[in-house]
């Protein structure tokens, strides 16, 4: 059992690591002085030059097939960049990439909408949740009738992420009412000009979603992404495709914060000795260090078993619910060890306190995902696998 990387897989992730570092990292400091003001933490047009860098590098469309213009590296560098990315809080991402379900569009959706985004030109935002369907996805009540040639949608999409910024929305309203989720779900892809309107949401962390309008927006029938009927099992593909990323993100903000935590440690004292010298910091430093990398190996284990071809949904419920309780569990000794100075919104640690919350709501809750390991364990869908399965 061989778990190291291969030379071009270490080189791709210390070019990444070497990326941050000397280009991301150094804007953290405006970042908090801008958020500190009351303003956003960056200007677009910052983000968008930093992402022509790494273009300029390579490094464009990690996860994109080749045929697209992407560098289709594949699942577990994917999870593997996504720790590197994630051990910095400035919102930076790679270019050149778009939603997975957008591929399953015609040759004329994919020139209007898949391939546009991809170059950097359109923006998309993915629309199941409501008010009353979180994570009960099977109870969506937005509605789309037929109209002539056209689709009527109403109703309304809470927590979407992009909600304001996109251009266009892949929504999903029922179809047929009797069906629901068996067969009466559909998706369609509706152009912000067709007149939906979107209402930012204030949070307590960096994430900006919006509440989403639906009020008589006719959408043809060439808007329809799939087909009628099948739009549940397209949401299930954007939401468990890359479900693992969550955590690989967490792992490496908490792999940054613990270091900071230890470099504070040495330095900081308390009664005449460094507090790294004390029982009660020495074992939040080690409980941190076991569940990053508890975290790590779940993580990538998911990722393989994508690569591999093998049903990940099991793995990956495992991996989002350990990684986001193991992010909270380190933000919380890491603010701890810093006390006050961890508290105040001088250094990040507040921030990623914060921004870190999240994960245990969004793409499914902690509850859900210990409701669906639970479940799968229980009906046979998955079992306590041996090695190698």
């Amino acid at each position: 059992m061989d778990f190291s990387l291969s030379t071009e897989e270490r080189q791709i992730r210390d070019t990444i690591r070497s990326f941050i570092e000397r280009e991301v990292m150094p804007l953290e400091p405006e970042v908090l002085r801008n958020e500190r003001a009351g303003r956003p933490g960056l200007d677009p047009s910052v983000l968008r030059e930093l992402r022509l860098k790494a273009k300029r590098m390579g490094f464009w469309g990690i996860n994109t097939p080749e045929e697209y213009g992407g560098a289709a590296l594949g699942p577990v560098m994917s999870a593997i960049i996504a720790m590197e990315t994630g051990r910095t809080f400035v919102p930076f991402s790679f270019g050149g990439s778009a939603d997975n379900i957008l591929y399953a569009g015609n040759e004329e959706q994919r020139r209007r909408y898949l391939i546009p985004t991809i170059e950097g030109e359109r923006r998309s935002c993915f629309a199941i949740t409501e008010p009353g369907a979180g994570s009960d996805a099977r109870n969506i009540r937005t509605r789309a009738v037929r109209d002539g040639g056209d689709w009527v949608i109403n109703g309304e999409k809470t927590f979407i992420t992009g909600g304001s910024e996109a251009d266009f929305v892949m929504v999903f309203a029922v179809t047929d009412p009797d069906k629901g989720a068996d067969g009466g779900v559909t998706c369609f892809l509706v152009d912000r000009d067709m007149g939906w309107k979107s209402e930012p949401i204030p949070t307590m962390g960096q994430w900006g979603p919006a509440a989403l309008v639906f009020e008589n927006v006719r959408v043809p029938e060439a808007n329809v992404l799939g087909e009628v009927g099948k739009g549940f099992e397209l949401a299930m593909q954007w939401i468990g495709q890359g479900r693992y990323l969550i955590p690989a993100g967490a792992i490496g903000a908490a792999e940054r914060m613990l270091q900071m935590a230890i470099d504070y440690a040495r330095i900081r004292t308390s009664m005449g000795h460094p507090i790294a010298d004390y029982q009660a910091i020495q074992w939040m430093i080690a409980d941190s260090q076991v569940e990053i990398e508890a975290a790590k190996w779940l993580t990538l284990y998911a990722a393989w078993r994508v690569r591999e071809g093998l049903d990940a949904r099991h793995a990956s419920s495992i991996a989002k619910l350990n990684g986001a309780v193991m992010a909270n569990q380190v933000v919380d000794r890491v603010l701890q060890i810093h006390g006050g100075m961890g508290y105040t919104k001088e250094l990040p640690v507040e921030r990623w306190y914060r921004e870190l919350r999240l994960l245990r709501i969004f793409e499914g809750t902690d509850e859900i995902q210990r409701r669906t390991i639970a479940r799968n364990l229980i009906k046979g869908h998955a079992r306590l696998a041996t090695i190698g399965e």
